[in-house]
């Protein structure tokens, strides 16, 4: 059992010292660990201290075709956007598809809201409101939320679902398979009962293994993870980065 590719890395693009290295020392590292491919997704543009900017996208291309050219690991451009209203809609913008290869998706805080209630009612209810036993309101808006992002945009990956903003998982599983979205075993935060974890790959989720990388020493560490698929014995055709390398949405755009 091999891992292929690592989705979720950050580089120093994720601002202010949040990701510590460059893109050439995260290829560097994927290639010293047998990655063929890595995906750079620093944070999303609504996050208010840690999001890469706009203007700066140009040099995270020129530096993953450097990378390329040094490393041979084939390096994907994606970002990692970020929830920022109860109707679902998230930190990407029409024009930003032109440089995405992948989309991944996921709840943060110190973010920017659409509006001060969507802050109170998706950020602060949250961040003060227990991990374990939310009320069924809460947990009701948190699911909705997600299920419009879903439906709403071509997102290929749910990052660190359940991560301090509790859903339906499965409501949420089951939306990701007919959209053709991957639930991600994030290495640093697996938030699912082992139950619903087999419960999801019963109903034929596909899953995708990340690192969830914050220094170029942490990209392809996913021991965690494999552990979590070993324990369980997940089908390992519904790991869509084992033994094989995973096919993106070419599907671009916002509904």
């Amino acid at each position: 059992m091999i891992l292929f590719g690592d989705y979720h890395t950050h580089t120093k693009y994720s601002r202010h010292g949040h990701g510590k290295g460059t893109v050439l020392e995260n290829a560097s590292v994927a290639l010293n660990k047998g990655l063929k491919q890595i995906a750079i997704t620093d944070h999303g543009f609504n996050h208010k201290y840690f999001g890469i900017r706009r203007r700066d996208i140009p040099f995270v291309k020129e530096d993953i075709l450097n990378a390329k050219e040094v490393t041979g690991v084939d390096i994907l451009l994606g970002v990692e956007s970020n929830l920022i209203s109860s109707n679902g809609e998230i930190d990407i913008e029409e024009q930003d598809f032109e440089f995405l290869d992948l989309l991944l998706m996921g709840h943060h805080v110190m973010v920017k809201m659409t509006s001060l209630q969507d802050a109170q009612k998706l950020t602060w209810a949250n961040f003060f409101g227990s991990p374990y036993a939310p009320s069924e309101e809460r947990l009701n808006r948190n699911t909705t939320a997600f299920l419009k992002a879903l439906d709403k945009y071509p997102i290929d990956i749910i990052t660190h679902l359940n991560y301090g903003f509790p859903t339906d998982t499965l409501a949420v599983a089951k939306m990701a398979k007919e959209k053709g979205t991957m639930i991600e075993l994030n290495n640093k935060h697996i938030n699912f009962t082992d139950q619903e974890l087999e419960i999801m790959a019963s109903e034929g989720v596909k899953f995708i293994i990340n690192s969830d990388a914050h220094s170029p020493d942490r990209v392809g560490e996913c021991n965690n993870a494999m552990n979590t698929v070993f324990r369980l014995d997940l089908p390992l055709n519904q790991i869509v980065n084992i033994d094989k390398l995973p096919k993106f949405s070419t599907k671009r755009g916002i509904n």
